[in-house]
């Protein structure tokens, strides 16, 4: 895909407003935070099954299931809601970061931002709401 398309390029190394504003460094600790938000959701709601927890106790999957799905969807798309929503890019050592000066760059970042935002947020309730049902 390119950057026209919305998505970052396999190996992104260079900022594209709205599109890609992590490099390879960053996209792996958002997979890591994926992967450790999977896990807990999966640890937290055989815990909740186990001990017969009210099904208002099981809403709390909410959480991890959003903190996973929001590490999945910023590192498949090579972008950090954060980073978005302060202006920010990194594709360097994790802990640096670069400003984004031109305000109609900041604003496709941010609006990708509340795009992933949402997205995560939607996927925790889904997920709460369905094991809610159980």
């Amino acid at each position: 895909m390119n950057w026209r398309s919305g998505a970052c390029m396999p190996s992104p190394d260079h900022y594209i407003p709205g599109v890609c504003n992590i490099g390879a460094e960053e996209i792996k600790m958002r997979r890591r935070m994926g992967w450790g938000g999977l896990i807990t959701s999966i640890i937290l709601g055989a815990l909740l099954i186990y001990f017969q927890a009210p099904a208002a106790w099981r809403l709390l999957i909410f959480f991890p299931a959003t903190s996973a799905a929001s590490g999945f969807f910023q590192s498949t798309l090579h972008f950090c809601l954060g980073f978005g929503f302060k202006a920010v890019f990194n594709f360097g050592n994790v802990g640096t970061t670069d400003s984004v000066a031109e305000a109609e760059f900041r604003r496709l970042d941010r609006r990708k931002a509340q795009a992933i935002l949402v997205y995560a947020l939607l996927s925790g309730a889904a997920v709460a709401v369905l094991f809610y049902c159980l």
